[in-house]
């Protein structure tokens, strides 16, 4: 159908395993987007980095920092202390000391991130929820445009579509909402 596939596996494990699954997902056509965890440390985000060469065809790795499901309370029950902002930017500064091509991080940790690690360094963000939306298991959310207006580069937006009354329309109002924010930074 000629779309672009983000493989959202979230992988996580000794740097071989995970160096060999990112090594077979580079190899898949059409796959664009890969995520690794980025709590698997250091050696195994380097391995998966080293696993596929600098091409312009191979996909981008990203590392998930923290889940936009968690807030504070949550990490320090995982025995994470701290506020999931400052875990998330320490996070996405390993990620690219080792190599990877971006972050999957919330809409709040975009602008120290970008501060952090440059205009070319990718930041996706979940937890995308319109206005007129419920937050479900999500604690750190965003409305498409205030994610744009931050500076994220991709979105990943799911409940708000798939589980929309109409389904087809809950896309044209994020359509058109993007459409929007995205005409107001235009330079004119």
């Amino acid at each position: 159908m000629g779309c672009e596939v983000f493989l959202d596996l979230k992988y996580h494990d000794i740097p071989s395993t995970v160096a060999g699954a990112v090594k077979m997902a580079a190899r898949l056509p059409s796959v664009r987007l890969v995520t690794l965890h980025t709590l698997g440390g250091t050696e195994m985000l380097e391995a998966a980095a080293q696993a596929v060469p600098l091409a312009k065809a191979r996909p981008k790795l990203l590392g998930v920092t923290v889940l936009t499901s968690h807030d504070a309370a949550s990490l320090r029950r995982v025995g994470i202390s701290g506020p999931p902002g400052n875990r998330a930017l320490k996070l996405a500064k390993l990620a690219k000391r080792a190599g990877l091509d971006g972050v999957v991080a919330s809409a709040q940790e975009i602008r120290a991130i970008r501060r952090a690690c440059g205009p070319k360094f990718l930041i996706v963000v979940p937890g995308i929820r319109p206005d007129t939306s419920a937050e479900d298991d999500q604690s750190r959310v965003a409305t498409p445009a205030d994610a744009i207006r931050a500076g994220a580069d991709y979105l990943v937006i799911g409940r708000p579509i798939t589980g929309a009354r109409d389904p087809r329309q809950g896309a044209i109002q994020i359509q058109q909402e993007l459409i929007e924010v995205l005409a107001s930074q235009s330079p004119r």
